[in-house]
């Protein structure tokens, strides 16, 4: 029987029989890993314990902590939620139940509409199921045979699928009790893993994800190993609904979103105020670092989508006027305007690098089911940057990005990771200039040394890419900034500067954002800091509260000089309780109050409470004015 090598994380290699199975290689390495995989990254592909191996590969197991274990257990627990649901409703139809980012959800079609009630039903009968202790069994069907076992049952929605598969691809099916479900996994050796369990809402979604399709009902759940581990996966989840930052934009008066305009956001004066601090911070930090600023149009010819590769890989994505009787597009991407500017003129060698930033609005169609309040937006305002460089100075312009990227996220408190997307399916350009590109961002990394996850198959349609993910202050992650590196953009647009032998050459595109859009990330910073941002951002930094109207005339006086210095300062001057005064500025997160009565006016004083922390004592006013600048100065 033939041999395959087995190269394990530690570069050591074993023997196996070809068609071993992940849980053999894993008993073999050890009892104890055995017992905590859950399956293993195999090539480069997630398999569960249960799947054999037929060639040389790289080996590498995986437990709960890692992302591809996790994916495993959430896949399974949605097929244990759909055996439930089986069980439970009998005439449900199944459509798709994949695994996410915290957890799984299964869409169903049924006439019974599910409610809070029912998902206790279905935890229960879930756990019933852990309890029997099943085997997840994998086997495979000819697609006839696949599309027929499907029809006879009625399952319309698995044999749409079936039909929609290339013609040579694997039908395979796993089998979960009585539950059959067309699946190509990975999933668990069997069900007694799950030993938490939480089922979280119900939502509508569109077969396929199309408005035209059948409205289904979708079950969120969530799984795992331990008990204290869902408990403090469910508080996390209770903190982010305190810090929802649609909530907390309509209670701090930030920002707005109406049924004339879905997916359009408005913006109040105070969110305003946000977001042009952010932008002013962001033209300060570029101009320092040696970027010119660009404006270019939002509504361009079509004639320039179809050059630049946009029509054949982002039509669906994007908005289409009239003109003139010529077709025109709202631009979805800033980067064709910045190559018009660029072939505007000639450049010779010592022109480059040339570093050129725009916060440009752009328009992309998003599904309405997929809005979600500034995170997931119809309009937003990209912080782009496109930089023209010599391949020589590649290496070192991505390494001056990574600088700042840095820079700017600790500025906000973020940690981060970082993620390199590779080629994908539908992509544009030769093997040579991928290569060339992928290298060049590994590169650049590693001398960084920064570690990075390798995501095969996710770049740009045009170049591969780096994602920044950020963790926020209750450990989710955004994903924000991003470098993509280009050889299609100035091969299709004929981009050229004049080399030292006289001769044009191709200059590389380096497209980047840091922020990634203005909207999104104000939302991030929203929830990142549950409304109470600080003082260099907050809209309102200071606001003074007379404990009666004797003294408004000195509060009057107290914020004229504060204005004078820059402070964004309000002052209550309502006749109202100061304690009440207090409560209402706290709600508004405003950062310091600054209360004065008999004392406060006679020593020309203010007593500060500070927010989170309360009464820090009087000040001179001069003394608070210094405190407070040196605060916004040093962004603190």
């Amino acid at each position: 029987m033939e041999k395959i090598k087995i190269i394990l994380p530690d570069n050591s290699v074993r023997e196996y029989y070809k068609g071993v199975t992940v849980l053999e290689i894993a008993k073999d390495i050890s009892e104890g890993l055995a017992r905590v995989a859950l399956g293993a990254v195999v090539n480069g592909k997630t398999k569960g314990m249960q799947e054999t191996i037929e060639e040389d590969s790289d080996f590498r197991l995986v437990k709960f902590e890692d992302k591809e274990g996790k994916e495993i257990f959430w896949h399974t627990s949605a097929h244990i939620m759909a055996l439930a649901v089986k069980r439970l409703f009998p005439d449900v139809k199944f459509a798709i139940g994949p695994a996410i980012e915290d957890g799984f959800y299964y869409d169903f079609d049924t006439e019974h509409r599910f409610t809070p009630e029912d998902l206790e039903k279905i935890e229960e009968e879930m756990k019933r199921i852990v309890k029997e202790n099943h085997t997840l069994e994998r086997f495979v069907m000819p697609r006839d045979e696949a599309i027929k076992y499907f029809e006879e049952r009625g399952e319309i929605y698995k044999v749409d699928l079936i039909e929609n598969f290339p013609e040579d691809e694997e039908i395979s099916f796993y089998k979960l009790g009585e539950f059959v479900d067309l699946c190509a996994g990975p999933h668990l050796l069997d069900t007694k893993r799950v030993k938490a369990i939480k089922l979280l809402s119900i939502a509508g979604a569109y077969w396929r994800g199309d408005e035209k399709n059948k409205m289904l009902q979708r079950i969120y759940g969530t799984t795992y190993e331990k008990k204290k581990d869902l408990e403090a996966y469910i508080n996390r989840l209770e903190e982010a609904k305190k810090r929802d930052h649609r909530k907390l934009g309509k209670e701090l008066d930030l920002f707005s979103i109406h049924e004339e305009g879905p997916g359009f956001p408005f913006f109040h004066p105070k969110g305003m105020v946000v977001r042009n601090i952010l932008e002013e911070f962001w033209k300060e930090v570029h101009a320092k670092r040696g970027y010119g600023e660009l404006k270019t149009p939002i509504i361009l010819n079509e004639s320039l989508w179809r050059q630049s590769g946009h029509w054949d890989h982002y039509k669906e994505n994007m908005y289409f006027t009239e003109i003139d009787s010529g077709q025109y597009a709202i631009k979805p991407m800033n980067c064709p305007g910045s190559i018009l500017i660029y072939k505007s003129k000639l450049y010779s060698y010592r022109d480059l690098p040339l570093r050129w930033g725009e916060l440009g609005l752009v328009h992309r169609h998003e599904l309405s089911g997929a809005l979600h309040g500034l995170m997931r937006v119809r309009s937003f305002t990209q912080d782009d940057a496109h930089i023209y460089a010599l391949p020589s100075q590649v290496k070192e312009e991505i390494m001056n990005i990574i600088d700042l990227a840095d820079y700017i996220y600790s500025i906000f408190g973020f940690k981060y990771h970082v993620e390199l997307s590779t080629r994908p399916e539908n992509s544009m350009g030769t093997d040579e200039q991928w290569e060339l590109a992928t290298n060049s961002l590994k590169e650049a990394l590693e001398e960084k040394g920064i570690d990075y996850i390798l995501n095969e198959g996710d770049g740009a349609f045009y170049g591969p890419k780096i994602d920044y993910h950020l963790e926020d202050a209750i450990g989710r992650t955004w994903q924000c900034g991003t470098i993509q590196l280009d050889f299609q953009m100035p091969e299709r647009f004929d981009l050229t500067y004049v080399d030292k032998d006289n001769e044009k050459k191709r200059p590389v595109m380096i497209h980047r954002t840091i922020l990634g859009s203005i909207e999104r990330f104000m939302g991030i910073l929203i929830e990142h800091y549950a409304g109470k941002f600080p003082v260099w951002i907050a809209p309102v930094q200071a606001i003074i509260l007379p404990i009666s109207d004797k003294f408004n005339d000195y509060g009057y006086e107290i914020k004229k000089m504060m204005g004078e210095k820059g402070i964004r300062v309000e002052i209550d001057d309502r006749a109202e309780k100061i304690g009440y005064k207090i409560r209402e500025a706290r709600l508004q997160r405003i950062p310091y109050m600054l209360i004065i009565g008999e004392k406060e006016v006679e020593g020309r004083l203010v007593s500060v409470n500070k927010r989170d922390i309360g009464d820090i004592g009087q000040f001179k006013v001069e003394e608070f004015l210094s405190m407070i600048l040196d605060e916004v100065e040093n962004k603190k």
